[in-house]
């Protein structure tokens, strides 16, 4: 990943024996085509299902992405919570991996048409499994695709919002930038881009420093107009049902000052700050930058300790 990319309770089930959870593809209808995705069951009838929401970018349903992400995140999530009596559905995003066929660009997207998709899977679901309702897990930035979507609760347990950005996404980015020492030549440029698209202005990307092409290119600038004033606080303060907000205090890409102005918009919303996690739901044992991101692209350590349990509990006691 490049330095510019965006991108506890003690389980009250632990001693329920589970059988191996069994693994089949799932769809939902599209706009030009399927939507596809995973679901991982639990032999355990009637367990409640988890629709897991990917972050930023080229994101797969696994977790992962080709700017270097490989620590499955998704994919042991899925497991995890399987183990522990919770079925999931992780996704492909339309236009993207095995949903390529669902819109012809996926650069050309909105929050509303995300949105759309949630609503979508919720109804396949929902008619696949019988649960009456579905609980809507939107990590990093897809945690604000899921407040968009929970603005029409239908069919929608609750929310688990894990990494998510509790500001606009404008002023995280800054954060994100002036964090990491080696992006001090790019930060006037990136301020400059910024502000235009804030203002609903797209910009020429003729001279820009290629380190910043990749995140403001002319396809994906339609995208950040559309969610740059979107603002969390707000969406979460209007919606009524059970939140839980996950945030773990090693995550150098969303800060604890996101959950804590979620929470502070809604009070009523379940907080757990997970010691020694990190974005991607790894443990990490220091503040160096270069450890933290090597657990980035390691799928074969595992998720941190209280991620799996802190979610499963809540879904089971809020179901």
């Amino acid at each position: 990943m490049s330095p510019i990319r965006i991108t506890l309770l003690l389980s009250a089930f632990a001693s329920v024996a589970m059988a191996a959870p069994s693994e089949t593809e799932i769809q939902a209808p599209g706009p030009m085509g399927p939507l596809e995705g995973a679901m991982v069951q639990p032999e355990h009838p009637g367990a409640p299902v988890v629709l897991i929401i990917p972050g930023s970018g080229p994101t797969d349903r696994d977790g992962n992405n080709p700017a270097g992400v490989k620590g499955s995140t998704y994919r042991l999530l899925a497991q995890g919570l399987a183990a522990k009596g919770v079925a999931s559905v992780r996704i492909d995003k339309r236009g993207m991996f095995s949903s390529a066929a669902a819109v012809p660009d996926p650069n050309n997207v909105t929050m509303e048409a995300y949105a759309d998709d949630v609503h979508a899977w919720v109804a396949s679901i929902r008619k696949a499994t019988g649960a009456p309702c579905v609980w809507v897990l939107g990590h990093s930035e897809g945690g604000l695709v899921a407040l968009v979507a929970a603005q029409k609760p239908q069919g929608i347990c609750g929310l688990v919002l894990v990494s998510g950005p509790g500001r606009p996404l404008g002023i995280i980015l800054r954060e994100q930038l002036r964090t990491n020492p080696a992006n001090a030549p790019l930060l006037a440029e990136a301020e400059a881009v910024l502000a235009s698209l804030e203002a609903g202005k797209r910009v020429d990307v003729t001279g820009m420093n290629p380190a910043l092409l990749p995140l403001f290119a002319p396809q994906v600038q339609g995208y950040w107009i559309d969610m740059a004033n979107l603002d969390p606080a707000r969406l979460i303060a209007s919606y009524g049902g059970p939140v839980l907000i996950v945030q773990g205090d090693k995550d150098i890409q969303v800060s604890l000052t996101d959950a804590e102005r979620l929470h502070a918009a809604d009070p009523r919303a379940r907080l757990a700050v997970l010691p020694g996690i990190n974005h991607v739901l790894k443990a990490v044992a220091s503040d160096d930058r270069a450890a933290n991101m090597a657990t980035y692209v390691n799928p074969d350590l595992p998720l941190g300790p209280g991620v799996v349990d802190t979610i499963a509990d809540f879904v089971h006691a809020s179901h």
